[in-house]
């Protein structure tokens, strides 16, 4: 039995120090990290994470960083494929605001937000607004509050699925005007838009990453913003914030972060949070972020402990939100 021990003793010794080395040398040049994206490539999501996996290359040693987009059940295909993931660091999640509302809106979900991640920090805000079809006879939110109010039972409200972006911004919009609308689900954001501009579907509110242009080329009616001060992008810059239209409480924008599965060695998450705080003070990448519209992340949520802190408090508000609405991804 003495004997037993000692070589088990010597054994699990080994284990940790094989572990340890391993950790210290992260990343391997010959492997690659990827980052998985919970929803279609090409979508705002999508855009965010691969800017970032380009401004974290260099802070990580010049490691190929990929993208891999696992859609599905409001992101939660995307998220459980990491939460299931060896703990290693080379496999990652950039999320949305998703990671504060699959808790709620899919029921059966297969892991545990809270506890099956190692939170590696906050990535940007992304502000919202609120758009509608072009031939709206409304101009401004004051007239298009009279007409929601004049068409109650009329109303169709886009969005591009259950728990995108723009489905949370609705129902977060149709609370705060005390009406119910007709929910049109689409499968992204591209038809959606396509329907608003032809006039087939009335409002809709998304992200400035999908609306910027179409807004600036005069496709769509833009109502407001929902950041707590006016936006400096060019097209954007006039349109009023909704606490200015008279909706004091009314602010939400969709927020980036990223995220290892839970049991990552602490040195190598420390890594990545250093390679995500200079990704995030790349001048580059910043430029990319504002062309779309959003505010790259600058506060304590930088941090793992302030970012999970963040998304403790989002499960908190949206939960409710969600419960009232009693429509969910799975």
């Amino acid at each position: 039995m003495t004997r037993f021990l000692k070589t088990f003793t010597a054994a699990a010794v080994l284990a940790l120090v094989g572990i340890g080395a391993q950790a210290s040398d992260f990343p391997a040049k010959d492997k690659p990290i990827t980052i998985v994206v919970p929803f279609a490539a090409g979508g705002p999501t999508d855009r965010v994470a691969r800017d970032l996996a380009e401004a974290m290359r260099k802070p990580l040693g010049g490691v190929t960083v990929l993208v891999d987009n696992a859609a599905g059940a409001g992101g939660s295909i995307g998220a459980n494929k990491v939460a299931k993931a060896a703990p290693d660091g080379y496999t990652l999640l950039v999320h949305h605001i998703g990671m504060a509302t699959m808790p709620t809106l899919v029921r059966n979900i297969p892991f545990k937000v809270e506890t099956d991640f190692e939170y590696l920090g906050g990535i940007n805000d992304v502000p919202m607004t609120i758009i509608a079809k072009p031939t709206l006879p409304a101009n401004n939110m004051k007239e298009l509050v009279a007409w929601v109010a004049a068409n109650k039972g009329k109303i169709n409200l886009g969005n591009a699925g259950v728990g995108s972006a723009s489905h949370l911004c609705g129902l977060l919009f149709q609370e705060a005007l005390k009406t119910d609308m007709t929910p049109v689900p689409y499968k992204g954001t591209a038809p959606a838009m396509t329907d608003l501009i032809g006039g087939q579907i009335d409002l809709m509110c998304d992200q400035t990453t999908n609306t910027t242009s179409q807004i600036e080329a005069k496709k769509v009616k833009a109502f407001a913003v929902t950041s707590p001060k006016r936006l400096s992008t060019a097209a954007l810059k006039d349109i009023p914030t909704m606490q200015e239209s008279g909706f004091k409480d009314f602010q939400v924008s969709i927020w980036h972060g990223l995220y290892a599965p839970k049991g990552t060695p602490a040195d190598v998450a420390k890594k990545l949070n250093d390679a995500l705080k200079v990704a995030l003070k790349d001048p580059d990448f910043i430029k990319k972020q504002e062309g779309l519209g959003a505010v790259v992340v600058t506060d304590k949520r930088m941090d793992s402990a302030d970012h999970k802190k963040f998304v403790a408090a989002e499960i908190a508000k949206w939960s409710p939100i969600i419960k009232a609405a009693g429509v969910y991804a799975d």
